[in-house]
């Protein structure tokens, strides 16, 4: 087995380890910054990168709460939809903007943060990682395609060469794959955003301020 393909293998291995932060795990009570740390530190463990000490800070989590990325906390303690909201929070800001988190994150805070009755909060983060659990193994397939994709270039050159030539396709790969899915998501967070402005727009028209 090839250096490269090793890697992969190991990095697969690897994937097949990441959990989502189980809802049920997921504390039903009030919690202070202390605990909530301590909560999403060993709970994002798995999908944590390996140049992060902890999976959020003190200081991280004021600043989503100054920026009203996050609901203000009750007398400095945090409700379940605010792990929930951190859990989101932390995954998206890997490759987002804050602006778009916030964008992302404010429709549904508005409708269902502390929602007692009906379709909650909760609810919809149930659903999100019974969706994800299905696409996980799709985007394992698709990373052994992706490979073996970048395995049939550069077939004409020597052996050294080939392997790293292959491996740098590999990574652009994946690289163009992240690209088109951010650039995807970053659309869809724009389009909402001109549709808002649009509506307020025609309805400024309809309905004009008396001088």
């Amino acid at each position: 087995m090839d250096s490269t393909k090793k890697r992969l293998s190991n990095i697969l291995h690897q994937l097949a380890e990441i959990d989502y932060v189980h809802p049920k795990d997921i504390p039903n009570i009030d919690l202070y910054m202390d605990q909530v740390l301590t909560f999403l530190d060993q709970e994002l463990g798995t999908v944590r990168e390996a140049t992060e000490d902890k999976a959020m800070t003190k200081t991280m989590i004021n600043n989503y709460t100054k920026n009203q990325i996050l609901p203000s906390p009750e007398k400095k303690k945090y409700s379940r939809d605010h792990m929930l909201n951190l859990i989101f929070i932390y995954y998206l800001k890997n490759f987002l903007s804050m602006k778009d988190i916030k964008n992302i994150l404010d429709p549904i805070n508005e409708r269902y943060f502390g929602v007692d009755e009906g379709l909650g909060f909760y609810d919809i983060y149930s659903a999100m990682v019974g969706y994800e659990s299905k696409v996980a193994n799709d985007v394992t397939k698709d990373i052994i395609r992706k490979y073996n994709l970048s395995k049939e270039a550069f077939l004409d050159q020597d052996e050294e060469s080939r392997a790293e030539l292959q491996e740098f396709t590999f990574i652009c790969e994946l690289a163009f794959d992240v690209f088109v899915k951010k650039m995807m998501i970053e659309q869809f967070v724009a389009g909402r955003d001109s549709k808002g402005e649009e509506k307020e727009e025609n309805s400024t028209k309809e309905n004009p301020k008396e001088n």
